[in-house]
């Protein structure tokens, strides 16, 4: 008969360091569960945020709506993104919604709009939302202008942004970037690569520019959720049919069972 095997010290050592580490990320996540359960009052029933998605925003360009691949989502997760603003009235509305499920969400921050109304923007910051960047002055298609001017508009508006959101425009800190219509062009794709800027396009968006009642969106919305089963939406902060839809459509993921992704860019710090 064999005699048991008692492991060496150097391997019960090693035990140890695996326990210790599962016992502290266990607390970890208690703890980010906790905060998430405080910041919608003690709610249980709230969609809220399921994961958050580090990106490596180099070389990225995603949203099967232009480009061949999107972001690593599983089946029933998506990501709400909102262009265009920010302006009184809907973006607040869009920012109460969201914060009283405990839903982030990203921003592709037009710098006019920013510099108008720079306290919305800081408060998009302060409620853990991604604020990313739109250019400056939102023409139709920045493909459409000459090079030089397209360059600058994007430059301006990404200065704008940091300075509305940060109080500087050092350095973006979410190089994250929607070409306004998503006109885009090999040069400007080749500018936004080589700045270190992911792209993002969209999987389905919400025809909001479109007059339509709350409810007609939301059951557009919802059909297209369904019929593509993931993805980056696309609505635009700027439409009071959104904002008015937003809560019932949260209401509607969480029945569904869909789950909300949050991306941020990897190494991110506030």
């Amino acid at each position: 008969m064999n005699a048991i095997e008692t492991p060496s010290f150097p391997a019960r050592l090693d035990c140890m360091r695996h326990l210790v580490g599962a016992v502290l990320a266990l607390l970890l996540l208690t703890l980010a569960t906790s905060a998430e359960a405080a910041s919608c009052r003690g709610r249980t029933d709230a969609l809220g945020t399921a994961r958050v998605l580090a990106l490596d925003p180099r070389g990225v360009r995603v949203g099967t709506k232009h480009f061949p691949r999107t972001l690593d989502l599983g089946p029933r997760e998506l990501v709400l993104t909102f262009d265009d603003g920010p302006v009184p009235g809907p973006t607040a509305m869009v920012l109460d919604a969201l914060a009283a499920e405990c839903v982030k969400a990203t921003f592709f921050v037009v710098g006019r709009e920013a510099e108008a109304h720079p306290g919305l923007v800081r408060r998009m910051v302060a409620e853990g939302h991604t604020v990313a960047h739109h250019s400056m002055t939102h023409p139709m298609t920045l493909a459409g202008l000459p090079y030089e001017r397209a360059v600058a508009d994007i430059e301006r508006g990404i200065a704008a942004v940091e300075r509305a959101a940060h109080g500087d425009s050092r350095a973006a800190r979410v190089p994250f970037f929607r070409f306004p219509g998503f006109g885009h062009s090999p040069a400007l794709l080749a500018y936004m690569e080589a700045k270190g800027f992911a792209v993002f396009g969209a999987d389905l968006w919400a025809s909001d520019w479109n007059p339509m009642s709350p409810q007609q969106e939301l059951s557009l919305v919802l059909g297209r959720l369904e019929a593509v089963g993931r993805g980056i939406v696309l609505f635009h902060d700027t439409q009071r049919q959104t904002a008015l839809m937003l809560p019932a459509l949260l209401s509607a993921l969480k029945a569904r069972g869909w789950r909300v992704v949050h991306v941020v860019p990897a190494g991110l710090t506030r």
